[in-house]
């Protein structure tokens, strides 16, 4: 579920009349002031973090002069949270707050219906405080039902005058939740203040992933759900998850403990990877991101996402391992593996775990592929228990000593002056060394290439057109990394990753 900002929420409930405090949200501490300046003194100061909690790891600050604005902001500005940084305030009237109401509707997936929370005391610990909570379903042709909502409301100790806006405020949460196709929404709390008005104090929502495309005026880079706004190469590795559906890759940076060494993760399948990421932790590594691909992905596909991977600084090592037992064909990601390595000319240990089918001729292709690298590249089939090659994994590292710095990708000469006989391929460029091309390297770029070469005046040439070839990334890959093996390196597939490689 894609998650919004408390503010960004706020923006929407407001859009429908539901009152929310006066403010704005601050990106530094000029611009805090500024806001502070407009709406008068004191103000509530939060964080713009994706958690609960705020106010006891100190996101929250309450500020009564001027000066205070601006040493709160420069220090909320300066906060992390789970090692991601905190470039957003929200700045806000401080309330006359009399009484406090809680507010949530989320789908409810085992009934297939929306289902409203509503408790007429909210606030912090309403998770204590369940008894006192109305579950309400609600029809979604009909809406909520405001009758029902006036006689909880009758029942309650609220002051009367109060109950026409919170019912307001009830019937708005649903239009917005159903408006923007959210998963949820929740306003706790949601106020009655001393001045007689009903104010969304809070708000959190989130929309579900499949709906993200239809509301691009919501400004979601990212449609899944993060711990934190997605960074720059989140968003490089969703853009390239969205142009190739040949299996999938998901991409998520993970805070980490600065204190234990920093490992790259890529695995392949979410309860393999879950029981490989235990594995490495518990090897005493912090695992600096996230990494899945799986469902058969393609050469191309497993590249792009080891270059990511290997574009993160500080990384001690590169450790890869999945299911063990994936109903994919393991080269492939042999293949993606092993150009990534030697593009980056990998100077950090990398063991990787290539269970399923064809494990040992991929386990094959990698190592022979990453013999003459600067760095240890090994391959473990699917009897090779995680935990042992995490073991293993270790004593490459420690062997290794400190972390490399951030590697730089490297392309073959010939592909670089432009000279080399190429084509345009979707998403890139295919070079073929013609000058270093004798008689045994052109039979091999016409074997391993298939039927996608022929031989012309003792060179390899297309045998297909541009058109047909456009979309044979893997087999090129394939073609490259067969000729390297053999010792003939006259082919390379020039796939540019936007964001990376501009």
């Amino acid at each position: 579920m894609a998650r919004l900002h408390e503010y960004q929420g706020k923006e929407l409930l407001a859009a429908v009349g539901i009152e929310t405090p006066r403010g704005g949200v601050a990106r530094s501490a000029d611009e805090a002031q500024a806001i502070a300046a407009t709406i008068g003194l004191p103000v509530v100061m939060k964080i713009q973090a994706w958690m609960t909690g705020r106010k006891k790891i100190g996101g929250v600050a309450f500020v009564e002069t001027a000066d205070g604005v601006r040493a709160e902001a420069d220090k909320l500005l300066t906060m992390t949270v789970g090692n991601f940084p905190v470039t957003e305030i929200l700045v806000e009237e401080m309330l006359p707050i009399d009484e406090e109401l809680f507010v949530s509707l989320s789908i409810d997936d085992a009934s297939r219906q929306p289902v409203m929370l509503l408790a007429l005391e909210g606030g912090s610990g309403i998770e204590d405080r369940a008894a006192s909570v109305h579950r309400l379903s609600i029809d979604v042709k009909a809406g909520v039902d405001s009758q029902h909502i006036r006689l909880l409301l009758a029942e309650s100790k609220l002051d009367a005058a109060f109950h026409d806006k919170i019912v307001a405020a009830v019937e708005g949460v649903w239009t917005i939740a159903r408006k923007n196709e959210a998963r949820s929404v929740e306003v706790n709390p949601l106020v009655t203040t001393t001045d007689g008005r009903v104010i969304a104090a809070d708000c959190r929502m989130t929309i579900d992933d499949y709906a993200v495309f239809r509301h691009p005026e919501l400004g979601i880079d990212i449609a899944r759900e993060l711990d934190h706004p997605p960074t720059e190469l989140e968003r490089i590795a969703y853009s390239i998850e969205q142009d190739d559906h040949r299996g999938t890759f998901y991409f998520a940076q993970l805070p980490v403990d600065p204190d234990k060494p920093k490992i790259g993760f890529h695995g392949a399948g979410g309860g393999g990877s879950m029981m490989s990421m235990d594995a490495i932790s518990n090897a005493g590594f912090a695992i600096a991101n996230f990494t899945d691909t799986s469902g058969n992905p393609s050469v191309a596909k497993v590249y792009r996402a080891a270059r990511i991977i290997l574009s993160q600084d500080g990384l001690v090592g590169y450790f890869g391992s999945g299911s063990g037992v994936a109903s994919q064909e393991q080269y492939h990601s042999a293949y993606g593996l092993a150009k990534a390595f030697i593009e980056m000319d990998l100077a950090i240990p990398a063991v990787i775990r290539l269970g399923g089918n064809s494990e040992d001729r991929a386990v094959e292709i990698l190592q022979d592929c990453c013999e003459n690298l600067p760095a240890t590249v090994e391959g473990y089939r699917k009897d090779d228990t995680p935990s042992a090659i995490a073991e293993r994994f270790k004593q490459l590292v420690n062997e290794a000593g400190a972390a490399a710095p951030i590697m730089a990708r490297s392309v073959p000469a010939f592909a670089v002056k432009g000279e080399a006989y190429s084509f345009p391929i979707l998403g890139g460029r295919v070079f073929i060394d013609h000058e270093h091309c004798d008689a045994q390297a052109t039979a091999m770029v016409t074997k391993f290439g298939g039927e996608l070469f022929k031989e012309e005046n003792g060179k390899p040439v297309l045998a297909v057109s541009e058109e047909d070839v456009a979309k044979k990334d893997s087999d090129l890959i394939a073609c490259e990394m067969e000729c390297y093996r053999a010792g003939k390196p006259v082919v390379f597939v020039d796939l540019l990753i936007p964001g990376l490689d501009d």
